[in-house]
């Protein structure tokens, strides 16, 4: 099954350069990590063997979900995007209606989430309860210790 993800030029290029190593550096590096263990002589009591085999399955996994997200991956022309109500990759200033704090997150895809840095995955619960809203708007999120409330104070792109 596909999944539609969208990206910013800059985020989907990490993807096709993560996807890159793995193929270019890591895939060699595992098969030969193989090649050694395989010359230490009998496999079935080599314990660098079959890690070295379990790393590579690892491996050949990671590479083809990865495979899987670029080949489904869409980059969004920013330009066209509604500013009026929060999409992906809109820039968001909320605030706790609770407690007064201010928030800004750049709303991503998830592989470009990094809530440190200010980029909120699209489908994490904030992302999903301030997806549509429009300044002004009082979004109420289910959050695992309960429920939170953000008014929408800004948004751009």
């Amino acid at each position: 099954m596909s999944n539609v993800s969208y990206y910013t030029e800059e985020g989907l290029k990490k993807l096709k350069e993560e996807l890159a190593h793995l193929e270019q550096v890591e895939r060699p590096r595992v098969s030969q990590e193989i090649a050694d263990a395989r010359d230490k002589g009998d496999l079935s009591e080599n314990a660098e063997y079959h890690a070295a085999k379990e790393e590579q399955s690892l491996l050949e996994t990671k590479i083809a979900k990865l495979k899987n997200v670029v080949a489904n991956a869409r980059v969004i022309d920013e330009s066209q995007l509604d500013t009026s109500k929060i999409l992906i990759h809109s820039i968001v200033k909320i605030k706790n209606t609770v407690n007064g704090m201010e928030f800004t997150y750049t709303l991503v895809a998830d592989s470009e989430s990094d809530v440190r840095n200010g980029k909120l995955s699209v489908n994490s619960p904030i992302g999903k309860g301030l997806l549509g809203k429009k300044v002004g708007d009082v979004a109420e999120i289910q959050v695992p210790n309960g429920i939170m409330k953000f008014e929408v104070m800004e948004i751009s792109r």
